[in-house]
């Protein structure tokens, strides 16, 4: 999420300083100027947007379930508890939030974006954030599993609300190529 979002900086489309608020002109999501400095995607990025931290990242078992990220981010939008720059908390609405910001910026979706300008230039061809997985890559992911007493148990599929959050799925030598990028 946060590549893709250098990737704006870099071509100018995105500044790390400028209130998120600026990128969400023709959207309902909207970031509340709770305290005098604004959020930023320098914030967004560093984890210091003073949102409240929640852990469920809207998890679904099923891909229907979804919501489009601008509904989600709309409603599921933590209170703003302290001002940004003051404090780190790890938020996933964060990210999402960021991920949408890259979405609305080049008038994409975010998995349209990243697929094409981060999985296909560096030939990540068994990555995505589509969920479900495409067909064509289901055999070589991991299987995700869950804990049974000492053993584990392949387990069925999950669906994440908060897209941009976590819900890549990528093999290991997919991301050895993403980290040798960076």
């Amino acid at each position: 999420t946060y590549t893709a979002v250098m990737q704006g900086v870099e071509q100018g489309s995105l500044d790390l300083d400028t209130d998120v608020n600026t990128y969400l002109d023709d959207s309902r999501v909207t970031v509340p100027n709770a305290y005098d400095d604004p959020v930023t995607l320098r914030h967004l990025g560093t984890h210091t947007a003073g949102f409240e931290s929640t852990l469920d990242p809207v998890i679904v078992s099923d891909p229907d379930a979804l919501d489009s990220l601008e509904a989600l981010l709309t409603s599921q939008q933590p209170s703003r508890i302290r001002p940004p720059g003051e404090l780190v908390g790890y938020s996933n609405y964060g990210a999402a939030l960021a991920g949408y910001i890259v979405a609305e910026a080049h008038d994409s979706t975010f998995e349209e974006y990243v697929q094409a300008e981060i999985f296909e230039p560096l030939g990540m061809t068994h990555s995505t954030f589509a969920q479900p997985v495409p067909a064509d890559q289901r055999g070589d992911l991991a299987a995700p599993h869950v804990r049974d007493g000492d053993s584990f148990l392949a387990a069925d599929d999950v669906y994440l609300n908060m897209r941009p959050a976590g819900s890549l799925s990528a093999t290991a030598t997919d991301m050895a190529t993403f980290m040798r990028a960076h």
